[in-house]
């Protein structure tokens, strides 16, 4: 009796990216730690070797900006600086539950065309 070869945890990968959670006001004195979480995630089982059972390395590392309290500099820099975390790693941050405001100030600097950002639908609506 055969069973054949499994293919591995490819499906639970694609079901179960790897999220950021950011909530409450980003100050600038917050950003490192930010990266620092992103980083160990990155680093962590579910960011390891495609081999390892783990997700796909040019999957997107996604960030839910949902629980912000605020879009300001602050937390674009934040953006960035996760953008640039992501790939290092070989990924590329997608951004969940943008609102607005967040959504204006990305397009102002230029950080819209740098990170993925969730399909509108998924969006915070307008207040």
């Amino acid at each position: 009796m055969s069973f054949g070869h499994r293919t591995g945890l490819t499906v639970v990968a694609a079901m179960n990216p790897i999220v950021l959670v950011v909530t409450g006001h980003v100050t600038r004195d917050v950003v490192p730690a930010l990266c620092t979480e992103l980083e160990t995630l990155l680093n962590g089982p579910r960011g390891a070797a495609p081999d390892q059972g783990a997700p796909d390395q040019g999957a997107p590392v996604e960030c839910d900006l949902g629980g912000v309290e605020r879009a300001d500099l602050a937390l674009v820099e934040a953006v960035a600086r996760l953008a640039l975390v992501a790939r290092r790693a070989g990924r590329q941050l997608r951004l969940r539950r943008v609102g607005p405001e967040l959504q204006g100030l990305l397009d102002l600097v230029g950080l819209a065309d740098v990170v993925a950002l969730e399909e509108p639908e998924g969006r915070v609506p307008r207040p």
